[in-house]
């Protein structure tokens, strides 16, 4: 992908705080290229405020007074729209669209039109395009304002290049080695014995508890740091309790039975 050959096209614009928030959208995900056609307010302030540190993204933005002169030099164009056209057109989800849009900068300038605030692309700036893409949203609730939609498809764009070098395992670069074995099974005795001291388990009617605590803490995936620290607590918990008598304890409940 070319990112330099891409371009952001926001057609006629009414609030220039969008304006800004596209720049700060666009920026996040490594697009620079803003195009503003007939803008209702720009420059303005809040546009300015709303782009935070993607002001140079604002500076540099092209202002034209039509789509004409906004796409004149774009070999593949990209209209942002609803689903439900009247007249059926070759439409993508942003994902599918993002191979395309990708593909094409290779060969030439690509434009990604977005329409205005309250109605979008006319159909005849629609037709003006190579492809229609489509946001996938709920039934319950389509609605999504300008930087939102500018974000979804410039973060598909930005992760057709930074995909693989994303970590592909979450505990990629952890700080410490996982718990072995031995040292698990010594905490699982530890952990028996604290949780029989301070009455926690019956040794004598076990239940399914240690089971069920093997398997909370297997899930985890303790390293030796962890392990550490809860056998810590667990020494900690021991010299501050008495410990149950357990056989006592047996012998009351027998003499609390009435004779038969």
């Amino acid at each position: 992908m070319n990112p330099d050959q891409i371009r952001i096209v926001l057609v006629e614009p009414s609030h220039p705080g969008n304006i800004g928030a596209v720049a700060r959208a666009m920026k996040t995900m490594g697009l620079a290229k803003l195009v503003l056609v007939a803008p209702e307010k720009f420059p303005d302030e809040q546009a300015t405020w709303r782009a935070v540190w993607a002001n140079d993204v604002l500076e540099a933005a092209v202002v034209v007074d039509t789509l004409d002169a906004a796409i004149a030099d774009c070999g593949f164009v990209v209209g942002t729209c609803a689903r439900d056209q009247r007249l059926p057109w070759p439409v993508l989800d942003p994902r599918r669209a993002a191979v395309e849009m990708s593909t094409n900068s290779e060969r030439g300038e690509v434009a990604i039109l977005f329409g205005r605030e309250d109605n979008g692309l006319s159909n005849e700036e629609l037709m003006r395009c190579n492809l229609h893409l489509a946001i996938p949203t709920s039934d319950a609730y389509s609605s999504l304002n300008l930087a939102m939609a500018v974000q979804i498809v410039c973060y598909e764009l930005h992760m057709l290049q930074t995909g693989d070098d994303l970590p592909q395992d979450p505990n990629e670069g952890w700080d410490e080695p996982l718990a072995t074995q031995e040292n698990i099974e010594r905490f699982y005795a530890h952990l028996e014995e604290t949780l029989s001291q301070i009455g926690f388990l019956n040794p004598a009617a076990p239940r399914k508890l240690m089971p069920r605590l093997r398997r909370l803490y297997n899930r985890l995936g303790m390293d030796e740091m962890e392990l550490n620290i809860l056998r810590g607590i667990l020494t900690e918990t021991q010299k501050r309790s008495e410990p149950v008598d357990w056989d006592r304890q047996s012998e009351g409940k027998a003499k609390e039975k009435p004779d038969a």
